[in-house]
């Protein structure tokens, strides 16, 4: 069996991101969204590979299997997006959460990242799991950071104190 590689996002693998990312969103979880809802997916290293963000992808035979982003909103602070792993990949046994989250966090800390914020649905119940499990603490929406980018979907927040700093707002 092949390994997974995480690498970052390479022009060529948008369809792969873009085909990963709406089969969770519509078939898994009954979304009515499209890729043309998500234009940060068409354009992915103007809106996520700029200043302190990035992109990552992971993969199996060259197959789209995982994504997880980063987007600088400014101030040394962090935007985590567009986690997402294909169902057959999930779990402890694979790993392949884990090691995009981990990355992630570990670029986000060499880039002098002191905060981590992230928007998610309330579907998405092992993914809550999965975030505090990580460290992450819920946080209301009026305390985002400016810049934060809200998602259509988005109704439930977390953050991530990097640095020796809380990144949770004081509400």
């Amino acid at each position: 069996m092949t390994a997974v590689v995480i690498d970052r996002f390479q022009p060529g693998d948008e369809q792969g991101i873009i085909a990963l990312i709406l089969s969770i969103q519509r078939d898994e979880f009954g979304f009515a969204v499209t890729a043309e809802d998500q234009p940060d997916l068409s354009a992915i290293p103007a809106f996520y590979q700029v200043g302190r963000g990035e992109f990552y992808v992971a993969r199996h035979d060259d197959r789209v299997i995982g994504t997880i982003s980063l987007k600088d909103i400014g101030e040394a602070r962090g935007a985590l997006r567009k986690m997402f792993v294909a169902p057959a990949w999930r779990g402890r046994e694979q790993g392949v959460a884990s090691r995009l989250l981990d990355g992630l966090i570990a670029d986000a800390r060499a880039k002098g990242v002191v905060g981590i914020w992230l928007g998610t649905t309330d579907r998405y119940h092992a993914a809550h799991r999965f975030y505090e499990k990580n460290g992450f603490v819920e946080v209301p929406k009026a305390g985002l950071p400016s810049g934060f980018p809200l998602m259509m979907l988005d109704n439930k927040f977390y953050a991530l104190g990097l640095a020796g700093r809380d990144a949770q707002p004081a509400v």
